[in-house]
């Protein structure tokens, strides 16, 4: 290999007996010296060095090529300003209020502004109150039980949805299916939830199905005691959420090559091992990119299923960060520490996102970043 730092001192070489690239990591001009060609001929390495000179890109043609890929897709960036506003104005500018954390903030001062600003600066002071507080072991015990319990079935699920679909080969039962898995993703949480409470009451469908096959003489309060609600929530969210993440999973596999399993089946694979050997394997960029992205959302419960099927009798499983921060934050009018939790909250999820996507980068997988 000849590693030159500049083309006017490259050595005249048969251009047929190796070949020029360059070295990103050292800056410099590389060439390659084989056999017609290939790598592995001649190994002798020589260093000519350029008095510090070394290759760089032009940063004129750079600019000039940013500018002209800019204007051939023009519409297209002029599609995003509205998305571009509104995550500006209902994502990025109510990042402002995160100072609120860090003060004593009193409404009643006069006006916003002057609140805002004009509160006692405390430090962290409510991040202390909070994490020696007496509810903090039960509020997170309650966030991450049943976080995890709502990734593992809302990620395993929509996977094993959509591996079942793809093998169905009845169109018109195969639409039926999507349909009726996609048709609780767009009912609200308000309609949502009373379903289960009708469900789950004590005169409720289950109840009287747990009776009639004799797997209970008498009704269970499902929503009065606290250790079936981790389940009840997690179930909810699983049914509301499946058929939805299961069309990414879907539009993945329709992008594999047919003829892939027109090889497999040609060494003797049945549809078990074409979907364990083909699909799977096929399926991983996706599964890891969606994985990461569900983690960085496990300490985002999701506040209004948590709200609407908890009450006072199960508030010892059903109290989550969400609801904890909205009771204190406008319930009881104490803003700065509502704003403590919910930066707390931000914080760990940030950095469970950042984790996860290092390990998945280190063990040669894809990732987000």
């Amino acid at each position: 290999m000849i590693s030159v730092s500049h083309p006017a001192f490259l050595p005249s070489i048969d251009p047929g007996a190796g070949s020029f690239e360059f070295d990103r990591k050292r800056k410099n001009a590389i060439w390659i010296i084989g056999n017609n060609g290939s790598h592995n001929g001649d190994s002798r390495q020589i260093q000519y060095r350029n008095e510090g000179k070394t290759l760089r890109p032009d940063r004129h043609s750079s600019t000039a090529s940013l500018g002209r890929r800019l204007y051939r897709h023009r519409y297209l960036y002029v599609m995003l300003i509205p998305a571009f506003i509104w995550a500006l104005l209902f994502a990025y500018a109510p990042m402002a209020g995160l100072y609120m954390a860090f003060v004593d903030f009193q409404p009643t001062l006069g006006n916003f502004w002057s609140s805002f600003f004009g509160s006692e600066f405390v430090g962290f002071e409510w991040f202390s109150y909070f994490f020696n507080g007496s509810d903090f072991k039960m509020i997170m015990r309650n966030t991450l039980v049943s976080s995890v319990l709502t990734l593992l079935l809302g990620f395993i699920v929509p996977i094993l949805l959509a591996l079942a679909l793809n093998e169905v080969r009845s169109q018109a039962f195969k639409r039926i299916v999507q349909t009726a898995s996609y048709m609780p993703y767009f009912i609200s949480w308000v309609i949502a939830a009373n379903i289960f409470v009708a469900l789950l009451a004590s005169e409720g469908a289950v109840n009287e199905l747990l009776q009639l096959v004799g797997l209970t003489k008498e009704s269970i309060p499902f929503l009065q005691e606290g250790k079936y609600f981790w389940g009840i929530v997690s179930g909810a969210n699983t049914w509301k959420e499946m058929g939805y993440n299961s069309i990414i999973y879907l539009a993945a596999i329709s992008s594999i090559n047919p003829d892939l399993y027109e090889a497999a089946k040609v060494d003797g694979a049945g549809r078990i091992r074409q979907m364990t050997s083909v699909t799977l394997p096929l399926l991983r960029p996706t599964i890891v990119i969606l994985l990461i992205l569900s983690v960085g959302n496990l300490m985002n419960t999701g506040f209004d299923q948590y709200y609407l099927l908890g009450n006072s009798l199960n508030r010892e499983y059903s109290d989550v960060l969400d609801t904890y921060s909205f009771r204190y934050g406008l319930q009881n009018s104490m803003f700065s520490y509502a704003a403590a939790v919910g930066l707390f909250k931000s914080a760990v999820a940030f950095l469970m996102v950042l984790a996860v996507n290092s390990i998945a980068r280190r063990m040669n997988s894809n990732s987000l970043f």
